[in-house]
């Protein structure tokens, strides 16, 4: 007989493999979540844990852990700060939504996000670490192998224009969650994700495991993953991920090569096939390669993008314009969700001049969508001031910190776990310099698996 508990754990693992996975017209009624498919099976997951722990017993908490705590105070500042600015929350209305209403529906996201941490913890406890780490990667790797075949295919079809395999890749419309679309004007791919960004942010999400498989599996096979996640990162034309996901594999060469002999030869041998392939590339096309990373290079100009491109401009707009309002309230900020009722009035002309963004969405009344804060620490300065920010940031750092001494002081497994964990939180808190929500699961399962592996062994150990 399968127990509820068998089946809360499979739709968690099931909801893990669809984080990629939302290029669908999605369900409304669901928020910003709407698009997302694997939340569906986090709630259905979170449903029978809830009924098995009701039944059975308490759910465990990780009370003692330094990094949990400082959860609990930054939503409990998150509280305060919003009480203390009632008053004008109160009186706050755009899009058709009051202030208090915007609050209510932004802190109960957090908290989906938060019991979905605490699902993760209760999960992972049930396991061997070490079945538990394989486990994951197994999960996220099939997810990786979907997302490749569909985004292959795409390249195949926009860049190499091969437009029989059209038929093979509207099959993918059969495919839960999957709306088929073929970006011919920018050429842009985002293989079963709704845009690029998404599948930038996917591709973050699973460096660390994807460069876990140079320094555990044998033979040339291992480095196989690795290459292939570098090329469809090239190819989505995501600029965030291609820096992002960089300064990941730096970081995970200078750790790896440092904490390991036997790390360091595996790291070797990975250089110099990289090195091979690029001298190949450049033999056998040599002249397209070169243009193609001018392109873009050039693509990273901060100049250029802010000129050109209209919803750069808005990007930069609005985190500017929280700044704004940071420096006007920097101790409480103007309470959580509070962001866009001010910066509504704050928009640099720079910003707002000759773009379409504005004049039909962010700024239109008429669309109840608000307008993105495109980056989470601009956002907490102006929502909940310096005290809110700093403690999100602490705990960012410390979470950081505590991977690095892990990976020094731990045995092999717990290596090879630390810096997934390291490179993970790294890609993350880079990736909040664009986008200002905290919905990145992969964030509230690594931390979820941090806490579990710390309580394996006291030793160096910060946070107990």
């Amino acid at each position: 007989m399968i127990s509820l508990k068998n089946i809360y754990i499979l739709f968690f693992f099931v909801g893990v493999f669809f984080i990629p996975i939302n290029s669908y017209e999605g369900i409304p009624f669901l928020g910003e979540y709407r698009f997302d498919s694997s939340i569906i099976f986090f709630f259905i997951s979170a449903l029978f844990f809830t009924i098995d722990y009701t039944i059975k017993g308490k759910i465990k908490f990780p009370y003692k852990n330094l990094y949990f705590q400082f959860l609990l105070v930054f939503i409990i500042w998150i509280i305060i700060s919003s009480l203390l600015n009632y008053n004008s929350i109160e009186k706050n209305y755009f899009k058709q939504t009051t202030g208090i209403n915007r609050f209510i529906r932004q802190f109960i996201a957090l908290l989906i996000l938060i019991y979905i941490f605490i699902l993760s913890y209760n999960i992972f406890t049930n396991f061997n670490l070490k079945i538990l780490f394989y486990k994951l990667r197994k999960v996220f790797f099939i997810s990786f192998i979907i997302v490749v075949i569909y985004g292959f295919l795409e390249i195949l079809i926009i860049h190499f224009h091969i437009s029989i395999l059209e038929k093979v890749i509207y099959l993918f419309n059969y495919f839960p969650f999957t709306d088929v679309y073929l970006d011919y004007n920018f050429k842009r791919i985002s293989s079963l994700s709704m845009e690029p960004p998404f599948l930038a942010m996917f591709l973050i999400t699973i460096a660390g495991w994807i460069f876990s498989y140079i320094l555990t599996n044998k033979g040339s096979n291992k480095y196989i993953p690795s290459i292939i996640l570098f090329v469809l990162t090239f190819f989505s034309g995501s600029r965030t991920a291609l820096i992002v996901i960089t300064l990941q594999f730096i970081v995970f060469l200078i750790f790896a090569y440092r904490v390991s002999n036997k790390y360091k030869k595996k790291i070797k041998r990975f250089l110099m096939i990289i090195g091979v392939l690029v001298i190949l590339i450049f033999i056998f096309n040599g002249k397209s390669f070169v243009k193609a990373i001018d392109t873009k290079l050039s693509s990273l100009d901060f100049k250029e993008n802010l000129i050109k491109s209209t919803s750069n401009r808005s990007r930069f707009g609005i985190q500017y314009t929280s700044l704004l309002i940071f420096k006007e309230y920097p101790v409480l900020g103007v309470g959580y969700g509070q962001q866009a009722y001010y910066g509504r009035y704050k928009y640099p002309d720079w910003a707002t001049k000759d773009n379409y963004e504005f004049k039909l969405w962010y700024l239109n009344n008429n669309v109840k969508s608000f307008p993105p804060g495109y980056n989470l620490y601009t956002r907490l300065l102006a929502e909940t001031g310096i005290v809110g920010f700093s403690i999100f940031v602490v705990l960012i750092g410390l979470l950081i910190y505590q991977s690095i001494l892990l990976l020094i002081y731990r045995e092999e497994t717990e290596k090879t776990i630390a810096i997934v964990l390291l490179i993970s939180f790294v890609g993350f808190a880079i990736n909040w310099l664009q986008i200002d929500s905290f919905r990145m699961y992969g964030f509230w399962i690594n931390f979820a698996l941090l806490i579990v592996l710390l309580q394996t062994k006291k030793k160096y150990n910060i946070a107990e």
